[in-house]
């Protein structure tokens, strides 16, 4: 059972700046480290089955990402948050700056430009974008009074949804428009946790709709083209509609129980497509059935139910908006992957968290869940609006 007392407590009359290195240590909730381990495990197993048992070419990779990035992580939990409402801007102004990179030298790959080549590594700026955002975004809410959010002058809102925007319109141009819906999203998420008041998601959603005419003008042939396929896919089976008929059918295929670990037929024999990326979760369902797909749901859900709870707990307004747009970031990459492989959604690229092969959305993750420890070891610390800490 998963309660307060699973995340440890700060000694009386001290707060996480004081504390030692291993006391912070203690801090962290290791229950929420444990969850994501045994969910990135599950990612392992699915790249080794991918490459018909193989740790080459993406599990041997791909363990090495997450050994780095629980490095990462345990850095990030260790450092004092005070540290992070600090440099805010300045590290949303770094992930910035990668994206206008890419899009005067980024690597051109699958028709997009969305990488940095480091030779030894490839960077993909708008995952960092993702976590920068939300440690902005956070930033900027917690020295607003709730009283300025919520009067109807839009004036204090104008400055976050160029936040937003900004990334979001150069993610477009990439082209990349599942991931710019994902920034887009997020920054909803933590307008709303800020205390944003409804009617104006509303206006803004209705303003969304009308401009849809208009937006599909702007769209790619091959992003209609998925919008189209996804209202109707079994118009071009062999064609656009070619990847998710066969992921519906390895869908059906797993059953209740799967037709075993390193045995679907779907995956194995190459009529699954990416199914070390966007597609592994139909490959997971196909050899491990519903049961493995409802455990897999459940060890996310419990992640999930942490994060929550980390940002609940939280004294200070910049660590509960941090830590609640970490966690929401996780649950719509969790969403839009499941059903876009489902057919609920158009196709549009987003990967599987700790499950899918990438490098820097694995790094990017196990950072942002970084910060959400960071939050909790430093739960009872209270700041001011310019970011001063106060014991009271």
């Amino acid at each position: 059972m998963i309660g307060p007392t699973h995340f440890g407590g700060t000694p009386f009359g001290r707060n996480a700046a004081e504390l030692s290195i291993g006391q912070k240590l203690k801090q962290i909730s290791w229950g929420l480290v444990l969850l994501l381990i045994m969910i990135a495990s599950v990612g392992l197993a699915m790249l080794y089955s991918a490459a018909n048992g193989n740790i080459d070419p993406w599990m041997s990779r791909q363990g090495a990402r997450l050994i780095i990035g629980l490095g990462l992580m345990t850095v990030v939990a260790l450092t004092d948050l005070r540290f992070w409402l600090r440099w805010a801007y300045a590290f949303y102004a770094f992930a910035f700056l990668l994206l206008v990179y890419v899009e005067i030298a980024g690597e051109i790959g699958m028709g997009a430009q969305r990488w940095i080549d480091f030779r030894f590594f490839q960077l993909q700026p708008s995952e960092i974008m993702k976590v920068a955002l939300v440690v902005a975004l956070a930033r900027y809410f917690h020295r607003l009074d709730l009283e300025d959010i919520r009067r109807h002058l839009p004036l204090p809102l104008v400055p976050p949804l160029m936040l937003v925007m900004m990334p979001a319109g150069l993610v477009l141009v990439q082209p990349d428009l599942g991931t710019a819906g994902m920034l887009i999203l997020i920054g909803g998420v933590m307008f709303f946790a800020a205390g944003v008041r409804m009617w104006k998601f509303i206006l803004i959603g209705a303003a969304g709709l009308a401009a849809l005419p208009i937006g599909w003008g702007f769209m790619h042939d091959y992003q209609r083209q998925r919008v189209l396929t996804f209202l109707n896919p079994e118009s071009d089976p062999l064609g656009s509609g070619y990847h998710i008929m066969q992921s519906k059918i390895a869908f059906g295929s797993g059953g209740v129980l799967g037709k075993g670990f390193l045995m679907g037929t779907q995956s194995h024999l190459n009529f699954l497509p990416e199914r070390q990326t966007d597609f592994i979760f139909t490959m997971l369902a196909e050899e491990l059935g519903m049961v493995g797909g409802i455990t897999l749901l459940c060890l996310y859900a419990l992640v999930l139910l942490y994060g929550f709870m980390i940002a609940l707990r939280s004294r200070n307004q910049f660590g509960r908006l941090l830590a609640f747009g970490i966690t929401s970031s996780m649950f719509f990459y969790v969403f839009i992957n499941m059903a876009m492989v489902m057919g609920l959604i158009p196709v549009v690229g987003v990967p599987l968290p700790l499950i899918s092969y990438g490098g820097t959305s694995m790094l990017s993750l196990l950072m942002g869940f970084g910060l959400v420890q960071a939050v909790n070891v430093n739960r009872d610390l209270r700041l001011g609006q310019h970011g001063q800490g106060d014991e009271g």
